[in-house]
């Protein structure tokens, strides 16, 4: 059998009512020599025998539940293609995403990673807002990400894919990471390689309430955010560290982390001059125009002391 060239990896969990959508999106691309898997994280729903209904057209793999991470180390491991693209069992694809990544990483020999926009969708099935990310990036990011504490405007999981090569480069995903592996995805491989973006919308990012998108946060959903941008500032330093590669990030340099800091103290005028400055040299967004307009608007919106951002009454 010809060894297929590119790798599908579905993780899955109590998705029992989306994941059908993931996998024929999958099954349906505009490509040859592709295989698709599925892992099953412990799914307590109707997932299994949703997935059962596929067998014959997908490798299913069952798990006792350990995280998305877990899941996705699992699916790397049985899969064999040179490319890996990953897709989260709640999103689905455009059918020419595959070839589009396809060509993308041939016409690039150095690039790790290739990414494009995901649509968002609302329950209902219209487009929730604009296309993400907004701004792209190419190119050798990693000096970007030294002077931004790893963040820039990266792709959600479903939008990424990387070579195999660099995945063996790099290693498994930890197993910290139970939710957010994009977050190791884009926040490793541009060390590694080059990065590639699309700028169509090749897949679409459903919305809805076990996701971390929301318009407007609470304390408790800024904290989370913090504490996992601490947590993944802290696995790259250990990753660039025993990958021997240079540069180390400071969670100082990470402009939302300070953002969120400051929506939860509450700002002085002070505070929200110096947060206006820093947001205007963030480089984290490549966007002048973006990176003015957020930093502004982020100053005018922050807090006074004393109104600092609360739990919402249904969080209480």
């Amino acid at each position: 059998m010809e060894r297929p060239t590119i790798s599908v990896l579905i993780n899955n969990y109590n998705y029992g009512c989306f994941v059908g959508r993931a996998i024929d999106s999958a099954l349906n691309q505009q490509a040859s020599n592709v295989e698709i898997i599925v892992v099953d994280d412990g799914s307590s729903d109707q997932s299994r025998s949703v997935l059962e209904g596929y067998d014959k057209r997908v490798k299913l793999l069952f798990q006792e539940n350990r995280g998305q991470a877990a899941a996705v180390n699992a699916a790397v491991k049985a899969s064999s293609g040179d490319i890996l693209c990953f897709l989260d069992a709640d999103d689905w694809w455009a059918p020419g995403k595959l070839p589009a990544t396809a060509a993308a990483f041939h016409a690039n020999p150095r690039a790790s990673l290739v990414y494009h926009r995901l649509q968002p969708m609302q329950t209902d099935g219209s487009p929730g807002f604009r296309a993400i990310p907004r701004t792209l990036c190419s190119g050798d990011l990693s000096p970007r990400l030294a002077r931004s504490a790893g963040w820039w405007p990266f792709p959600l999981t479903s939008a990424i894919a990387v070579r195999r090569s660099a995945w063996d480069a790099a290693g498994d995903i930890p197993e910290e990471f139970r939710i957010s592996a994009d977050a190791w995805l884009a926040g490793i491989y541009p060390f590694l390689g080059g990065v590639v973006a699309l700028p169509d919308p090749l897949g679409f990012y459903r919305i809805h309430n076990n996701n971390w998108y929301r318009a407007v946060d609470d304390a408790a959903m800024l904290r989370k955010r913090m504490a996992h941008w601490q947590s993944v500032v802290d696995a790259t330093n250990r990753f660039l560290s025993a990958h021997n590669l240079a540069g180390r990030l400071r969670l100082d340099d990470h402009y939302p982390y300070r953002v969120a800091s400051a929506r939860l103290e509450g700002a002085d005028i002070r505070t929200r001059f110096r947060l206006a400055v820093e947001g205007l040299l963030f480089a984290g967004e490549p966007n002048l125009l973006r990176r003015t307009r957020d930093a502004l608007r982020t100053a005018r919106d922050l807090p006074r002391l004393g109104q600092a951002v609360r739990l919402s009454e249904s969080a209480r």
